[in-house]
């Protein structure tokens, strides 16, 4: 496995260490792939149509860089994404070499806007493969408590807690990242479906969240070097899953000590059609069951607001938050007040 060079107490690195890293980018292919990755993780086809040469080039310079430790690589179906690595000689090279570039210099501005069009591309593609599947999801939407009341509940369960890193797992269209990852220094979110990656990129890029990597992966076997995050979620994924318990232990090892896992997702109901045409596993989940999941996985369950739909609303469904936090160590996470009920239903 490789390992990044590490810097001194003093933020300092190695000297051969630092020549490596500074070898590597300083050739004007190599810096122009780090300034476009510093806009945000790029295939290799796309950089070919940025940068205008041929795949075994770029990828010959990918593999440089990647050995160097700037710039990492990871697959999604078909497709090797690449994008700027978080290692500290990465970081100390973005913001001492890359943020140092005229942006009017006439090969980057042209770069730039080459990026544009690969972007206005991918909405493209995203745009189509939403309006495919827009019925589908207006209609599961419509069935349940509207995403604003969810969406406000979400941050109302949250509060004041400071979370510095997120882990989305079963992102979809990214919304729960939109939401909560602006503040955060590291922010992730993984989802098994290419296609749902492409719409969360989109939506994210549009946001200008250019931090958030994201992920394509298994819920119920996460990448080992998923882990250490203050918050993780399980945003309407249990019932698409035949094990949802075996998925929250997995969530619930990717936190650090004092983290929190969030997971929402429908309380019981007998909407037969969501397991005929929609592919859910499950109607729902009881309170009791999902803090049984929380208990096997070693974390205490904090909270449990259950919204359901008010008089006037279409909605038939109501849905479920719940919070669990790591008992391991509370640290900067204040416990929550005695006089705080643990279980709490929202209208």
């Amino acid at each position: 496995m490789r390992t990044h060079p590490v810097p001194t107490s003093g933020g300092q690195f190695a000297f051969g260490d630092l020549l490596t890293a500074l070898e590597a980018a300083g050739e004007e292919t190599r810096l122009r792939i780090l300034a476009l990755l510093a806009e945000g993780e790029l295939t290799v086809t796309e950089l070919m149509a940025i940068l205008g040469q041929s795949q075994p080039r770029v990828s010959r310079h990918l593999k440089l860089l990647v050995e160097a430790g700037l710039i990492d690589r990871h697959r999604e179906g078909a497709w090797a994404f690449f994008r700027l690595s978080d290692s500290a000689i990465a970081l100390a090279v973005r913001d001492g070499i890359v943020a140092a570039l005229d942006p009017a210099d006439a090969d980057l501005a042209g770069d730039r806007r080459r990026l544009a069009a690969v972007r206005e591309e991918r909405k493209e593609q995203a745009a189509s493969y939403f309006s495919r599947h827009a019925a589908e999801w207006n209609r599961i939407r419509s069935l349940h408590v509207p995403e604003a009341r969810v969406e406000a509940a979400v941050l109302a369960l949250l509060g004041s807690k400071r979370f510095d890193s997120v882990l989305d797992l079963g992102t979809g269209t990214g919304r729960m990242l939109e939401m909560l990852a602006p503040p955060v220094s590291r922010a992730v979110g993984l989802d098994v479906s290419p296609a749902m990656l492409g719409v969360a990129r989109v939506n994210l890029d549009a946001a200008g969240l250019r931090h958030v990597q994201l992920r394509q992966g298994d819920a119920y076997a996460l990448p080992s070097d998923l882990n250490g995050f203050d918050l993780v979620i399980l945003h309407q994924v249990l019932h698409f899953l035949d094990d949802p318990g075996r998925a929250v232990r997995e969530a619930a090892r990717t936190l650090r000590p004092g983290g929190r896992l969030l997971v929402v997702d429908f309380a019981p109901h007998q909407e037969e059609s969501l397991r005929t045409h929609h592919a859910h596993r499950r109607l729902g989940f009881q309170q009791a069951e999902v803090e049984s999941f929380l208990a096997e996985s070693g974390l205490r369950a904090e909270a449990c607001h259950i919204l359901r739909p008010e008089p006037g609303e279409t909605a038939k469904l109501a849905v479920s938050l719940w919070l669990g936090v790591d008992p391991r160590l509370v640290g900067d996470f204040p416990l929550p007040s005695p006089s705080v009920p643990s279980h709490r239903e929202v209208a």
